[in-house]
């Protein structure tokens, strides 16, 4: 039972993770703190928090920064990652020694280096983390209590932080109904770029190509499901996927090029009418999607009855 937790940022991500704790009975208190005085108002009308906590000084109806970590267990931080280095500079005068901090950002080398320059000697109370799980919808009113159940999340322990800081921040995500796996934060990076950032990138592009044709509207017109799956993900958050992109450059930028050498390479394939060539790829991708698919469905498969505990 976690007696208190600060989330910065409760919105898809962060009022999620409030929703589920409280569901699975593991937090007594949760303050929101945010940059729309709305966005809290929102949340704590929904029930997804119990206090607002604003960054100045204590207001009416809202807890100052010091108050609303007084005591805390763990903050969490699910605001876009750009605004990861000032939000950490805030609470590092007023971080307690009993407190953990940990974040939901989907980079993870540009936090640490950021939590490095502004924790200083606190650095041990950061444990980065990254659920991987999302919607297209944000704010308060997108929160649901079941958006982690099956879905994985990747702590990226630090040399400095204990087992039992780690565990706390574990603890925390299997009570949401995560499965938590481990990483560097470097490997965090470039498996991402490759799965998760690549794929927002060229969703947008494809998107805002269309969009920006003189035909959009005929195109759009006949645009049926597989360009809406495929452009899902289009419809996240544009300002937190431009923070991403911009965090995790390098590691994007070398996946951009290979993809671009392969966009290359099946062009050429297609203006020598090389069918046999654009097959083979084609059944390579068919034939790895299915083994992927097979391999999450068998992961998050129930256990048998003759397995269960």
């Amino acid at each position: 039972m976690l007696n208190k937790v600060v989330i910065f940022g409760v919105g898809l991500i962060g009022g999620s993770f409030a929703r589920a704790l409280r569901k699975a009975g593991a937090v007594r208190d949760i303050v929101g703190v945010g940059r729309s005085s709305a966005s809290m108002a929102r949340a704590k009308e929904l029930g997804i928090i119990d206090a607002i906590g604003v960054t100045g000084d204590a207001s009416e109806g809202a807890l100052s920064l010091a108050e609303a970590l007084h005591g805390a267990d763990l903050v969490l931080l699910a605001a876009p990652v750009a605004q990861t280095e000032a939000i950490l500079a805030a609470i590092a005068p007023h971080l307690q020694p009993g407190t953990v901090v940990s974040d939901a950002g989907s980079t993870k080398s540009d936090v640490v280096a950021a939590a490095r320059r502004t924790l200083g000697d606190k650095i041990a109370q950061f444990v980065p983390g990254h659920p991987i799980a999302g919607r297209e919808t944000n704010g308060p009113d997108a929160a649901i209590d079941h958006l982690y159940i099956g879905k994985k999340a990747v702590i990226t322990a630090l040399a400095e932080n204990s087992d039992a800081d780690i565990e706390r921040v574990a603890a925390a995500w299997r009570a949401c109904g995560a499965i938590i796996h481990r990483l560097t934060p470097e490997e965090h990076d470039k498996v991402f770029a490759a799965v998760s950032h690549l794929p927002h990138l060229l969703a947008y592009g494809l998107v805002d190509d269309i969009a920006n044709k003189p035909h959009a509207d005929l195109l759009f017109q006949y645009a049926a499901s597989g360009f809406r799956d495929f452009t899902r993900i289009a419809g996240s958050s544009p300002e937190m996927w431009r923070d991403i992109s911009l965090a995790n450059q390098p590691a994007l930028l070398a996946e951009l090029d290979a993809y671009m050498a392969q966009l290359t390479s099946l062009r050429a394939h297609l203006a020598a009418n090389d069918g046999v060539a654009l097959e083979r790829i084609y059944s390579n991708a068919q034939q790895a999607r299915h083994q992927w698919i097979t391999a999450i469905e068998a992961a998050e498969a129930p256990p048998s009855p003759d397995k269960a505990e």
